[in-house]
């Protein structure tokens, strides 16, 4: 199990649009399986690599008692629009009303590089997108209208997180030669 630390509202990383990934080798499913088992331990519905700090276009999802992931997503989204509480675990303890589609059929591709879809309504679909909005640089709050988008600056500020410094991350003076580290 590889529980990796979340990171928090203020990161840079959480505001950086994600690459694409290119290689689908034995580092990105260990990727996967850490995005998985960090997900699962916090616990939440949904966790992008960019929130453990990794800049790819990944993320995982546990809705329903199904689990999954998508690598490199696009996304069909229904006309049809749902309302209702979204939180993030990059904002601990925040929750507001958020707007998002109905339903979501997202393209994209699996840990081995196998082309998948993914249909899904409701908590599923809103995970979807929560999630693929993180690979963009978009938090959730963005999404909110200006009144809660406010509260919720409110709330942040007084978080007993907020201002937490990001973990520092050193580069190896070792060459990893495309190994995990």
């Amino acid at each position: 199990m590889a529980v990796r630390p979340i990171r928090l509202f203020g990161d840079p990383v959480l505001r950086t649009q994600a690459e694409p990934v290119v290689d689908f080798d034995r580092e990105i499913q260990q990727l996967v399986t850490d995005l998985v088992d960090t997900m699962q331990a916090a616990p939440g519905a949904g966790l992008a690599a960019p929130q453990i700090g990794v800049s790819l276009r990944v993320f995982t999802y546990d809705v329903d008692d199904v689990v999954g992931h998508l690598i490199n997503p696009t996304l069909e989204l229904s006309e049809e629009e749902q309302f209702g509480p979204e939180g993030c675990l990059s904002l601990p303890g925040l929750e507001y009303d958020c707007r998002r589609a109905l339903r979501v059929v997202a393209h994209g591709f699996n840990m081995y590089g196998d082309p998948v879809a993914i249909e899904g309504s409701e908590r599923l679909a809103r995970a979807i997108q929560h999630e693929t909005d993180h690979l963009d640089g978009i938090l959730f709050i963005d999404k909110l209208d200006r009144e809660a988008r406010k509260a919720a600056m409110k709330v942040i500020r007084e978080a007993d997180w907020a201002g937490e410094q990001a973990p520092v991350i050193r580069d190896s003076p070792h060459a990893t030669f495309g190994r995990a580290i």
